[in-house]
C-alpha cells in the first residue's frame, strides 16, 4: 500500500503564513495613520488656503501659509507657541518629579490611609476632566481676587490645573513599575546609612527611568494637545496655547484659513517628534539595563 506524499508548500506561501500577515497589517496600519499626517503637510503647502483645494496631494506647493501665520499680527503664533512648550515643559517636569515622590511613598512607605489614598487615586480618575471644567473656572475666578498670579488668564493657574489632573494616573502608573525593583536594594542603602531621600534620588530613580520617561513624554504631548482647560482659563490672546489659538484661524467657517492652521499644526508637532525621538534612547536604554540588573 502506497502512502501519500505531503505537498511541500512554496517558499513564499510559507513566508506568508508565518511572518509575511504581519508585514501586510504593519504596512496597513501605518498608512491608515501617516494619511492624515500627509494630507496636513499637504494642505500647510497649499497657497489657496481651503481644505478643498487639497484634496489633490501637493497638487501646489508653496510656503506662503507658513509666512502667513507667523507674520500675522492678529495671530501671534511665536507667542503661542512659546507658551505651549512653556506650560507644557514645567507640567511634564513637575508631574514626573511628584509623581515619583508620591509612588515612592506609596511602594515604600507603610502609613495610615495608604490603601485608601490608592483606591481614592483610581476612583477620581474614572471622571474626565471635562466634568469639572465649571468648578475649575469657580475655584480659578475666587484663587485670582487673592492671588492674581494662579488665577484666571493666568499660566501658573493653568499649569496647576494640569498637575492635579495628571497627578492621579501617572502616580498609580508610577506605583506599579516601583514595586518591581526589588526592596533588598533599599534595605542594604539604608543599612550603609542612606535615608529615604538618598535612596530615591541615587539609586530608585535611574532604576525606573523609562517610565519617568514614558509619564514625561505623555504629559507633555497632553499638556500640548489640550483645548477645552485651557480656553477657559486663558482668556488674553498674548498668553494662550497653540491649541487654543490656532482655533481662531478656522472659527469662523466662511474665513476660515485651514491652510495657515494646518501649517501651524505642523509646526506644533515638531517639538513633540524632537522629544519622543530624544526619550527614545532613554526608554529602551533603561530597559535593557533593568533587565541586566
Amino acid at each position: 500500500m502506497s502512502t501519500p506524499i505531503a505537498r511541500r508548500r512554496s517558499p513564499f506561501r510559507r513566508w506568508i503564513v508565518d511572518t509575511g500577515w504581519r508585514h501586510i497589517v504593519g504596512i496597513a496600519v501605518l498608512v491608515v495613520a501617516m494619511l492624515p499626517i500627509v494630507f496636513v503637510i499637504s494642505s500647510s503647502l497649499n497657497p489657496s488656503g481651503t481644505l478643498t483645494g487639497s484634496n489633490a496631494l501637493f497638487s501646489a506647493i508653496g510656503f506662503d501659509s507658513y509666512l502667513r501665520i507667523l507674520n500675522d499680527p492678529n495671530a501671534p503664533f511665536l507667542d503661542w507657541f512659546g507658551n505651549t512648550l512653556l506650560i507644557s515643559g514645567i507640567t511634564a517636569v513637575l508631574t514626573v518629579f511628584l509623581g515619583a515622590l508620591a509612588a515612592y511613598a506609596f511602594s515604600r512607605m507603610r502609613f495610615v490611609g495608604r490603601r485608601i489614598g490608592l483606591i481614592s487615586i483610581v476612583v477620581v480618575q474614572m471622571f474626565p476632566q471635562l466634568l469639572a471644567v465649571v468648578a475649575i473656572f469657580l475655584l480659578l475666578s475666587a484663587l485670582g481676587d487673592w492671588f492674581p498670579a494662579i488665577g484666571l488668564n493666568s499660566r501658573i493657574g493653568l499649569i496647576m490645573v494640569y498637575l492635579g489632573g495628571a497627578l492621579g494616573v501617572n502616580t498609580y502608573l508610577m506605583y506599579g513599575f516601583f514595586n518591581t525593583i526589588p526592596t533588598s536594594i533599599d534595605e542594604a542603602a539604608r543599612i550603609d546609612g542612606a535615608g529615604h531621600a538618598r535612596v530615591f534620588f541615587t539609586i530608585v530613580l535611574p532604576l525606573v527611568t523609562p517610565i519617568l520617561a514614558v509619564v514625561a513624554l505623555l504629559s507633555f504631548i497632553t499638556s500640548v494637545n489640550e483645548f477645552v482647560v485651557a480656553s477657559v482659563v486663558l482668556i488674553d490672546s498674548d498668553v494662550q496655547t497653540l491649541a487654543v489659538g490656532l482655533t481662531k484661524l478656522v472659527s469662523n467657517p466662511r474665513y476660515a484659513d485651514w491652510s495657515a492652521f494646518s501649517a501651524g499644526a505642523v509646526m506644533a508637532a515638531i517639538p513633540v517628534v524632537l522629544l519622543f525621538l530624544f526619550l527614545q534612547k532613554y526608554i529602551v536604554g533603561g530597559l535593557t539595563a533593568g533587565a541586566v540588573k
